[in-house]
């Protein structure tokens, strides 16, 4: 397993099977360096809250640096964390909740829909996570995957229960060429 990011120096975990990879996901060296070998990639990119009130770039930029970066690896597998209120999930954002998400989110979530259609036009062989709101805690196990449109909500997750709806999907992929809103 390989963690590629720009801390990954400062990685709290310690496993022997856990390989640190510092570079940058809009480098496109980087991003090449980091595929070498591995046979799913595990996209979860965010910026931080004092970059909103500013335009953001970083999701659909990144995108477009990995997916043909995977295309020409032959690395098939995507699995992109990107959220509740991306792509076609945002007609299934309440009525009252709209204002403020755009108010707030509406920067980032614009690219985060750039990146999820540059997503779906690749080759790959794709997951689109879109967690609710993320909360802290251990996980419980006990979370929708909802799949159907009509069904899609916001609500609460912890990012330990995102986190093992991944591993699961790295091993036994159900949700290829979907998009999935994870909530309890």
């Amino acid at each position: 397993m390989r963690a590629f990011a720009r801390s990954a120096a400062g990685i709290g975990l310690s496993d022997p099977s856990l390989e640190r990879f510092t570079g940058d996901a809009v480098n496109a060296a980087d991003v090449a360096a980091a595929l070498d070998g591995m046979d799913v990639v595990v996209q979860a990119l965010g910026v931080p809250t004092r970059d909103l009130i500013r335009p953001v770039r970083l999701f659909s930029e990144a995108t477009n640096l990995l997916v043909p970066a995977m295309e020409t690896a032959g690395v098939k597998r995507l699995i992109a964390v990107t959220g509740f209120g991306a792509g076609d999930s945002r007609d299934a954002i309440g009525l009252l909740q709209q204002l403020p998400f755009r108010l707030v989110f509406g920067r980032a979530y614009d690219d985060k829909d750039a990146q999820e259609m540059r997503i779906r036009r690749s080759s790959l062989d794709w997951t689109l996570v879109r967690p609710g709101v993320l909360t802290p805690g251990a996980a419980t196990g006990r979370y929708k995957v909802l799949t159907e449109p009509a069904s899609w909500r916001n609500g609460l997750i912890s990012r330990a229960d995102v986190a093992g709806y991944i591993v699961a999907q790295i091993d036994h992929p159900s949700h290829e060429r979907k998009a999935v809103v994870l909530v309890r």
